[in-house]
């Protein structure tokens, strides 16, 4: 799951008008920002592995401490209270806790069966969708056109930065969906997988902040 994500992120803004948007796109994607980390430092694993998947090439051959539910759960109520320290928003926080929790639920539909339950046990799930690229596909366009639905329907551009900059992000959003899809294999080193998603998330947070500082609640 990718777009989905974000289109949850979209949609989260009318139950938490207070938070930026991208703070809310650090939220549904926190795990996978932290995931890079770990694996630089040993602490989590995965292959590339050529047609693994009809979808993508990585085999996740261990990230309990990002991608298991228990640790959705820890990772939710420990970014949900920074939050809190910092705002004082109880809804905001309930939001952004339930948005770090989210990434493993939708991760469910697209994943093999390698999403772990807690760090504790081997048992692992996954419905497997990213072996059938079209129904991935249309599951992720639908949730993320929902989601800017919602969000466009609930704000209004400032300026011209605030309507150009929201289509300029989908776009981008939409492009990195199709080339993860139908684009080549990625690099196996984990060094180059590591700059080349957090760049990409950087890129994709900070066009965010300048949609949610060029609009404002309708």
């Amino acid at each position: 799951m990718f777009i989905g994500h974000f289109g949850l992120s979209f949609a989260a803004k009318k139950a938490a008008p207070k938070v930026s948007l991208a703070i809310l796109f650090i939220a549904t994607q926190f795990v996978d920002i932290l995931w890079p980390f770990l694996l630089l430092f040993h602490v989590e694993k995965v292959a590339v592995v050529p047609g693994y998947t009809k979808t993508n090439a990585f085999e996740f051959l261990y990230y309990p401490y990002t991608h298991s539910l228990f640790m959705g759960v820890v990772w939710g109520i420990v970014v949900g209270g920074i939050y809190w320290l910092f705002k004082r928003d109880t809804r905001g926080t309930i939001v952004i806790g339930l948005c770090v929790l989210s990434h493993w639920f939708l991760d469910l539909i697209v994943h093999t069966t390698d999403l772990p339950l807690t760090p504790f046990g081997d048992y692992k799930v996954g419905f497997g969708l990213w072996n059938h690229p079209a129904v991935t596909l249309i599951i992720e366009l639908a949730i993320f056109l929902a989601g800017i639905y919602v969000y466009v329907s609930f704000t209004k551009a400032k300026n011209k930065a605030g309507k150009w900059a929201l289509w300029t992000l989908a776009f981008l959003l939409v492009l990195v969906q199709l080339l993860n899809t139908f684009g080549p294999v990625p690099s196996d080193s984990i060094m180059n997988l590591f700059v080349s998603f957090i760049t990409l998330m950087v890129i994709i947070i900070g066009l965010a902040y300048w949609v949610s500082r060029n609009r404002e609640i309708a």
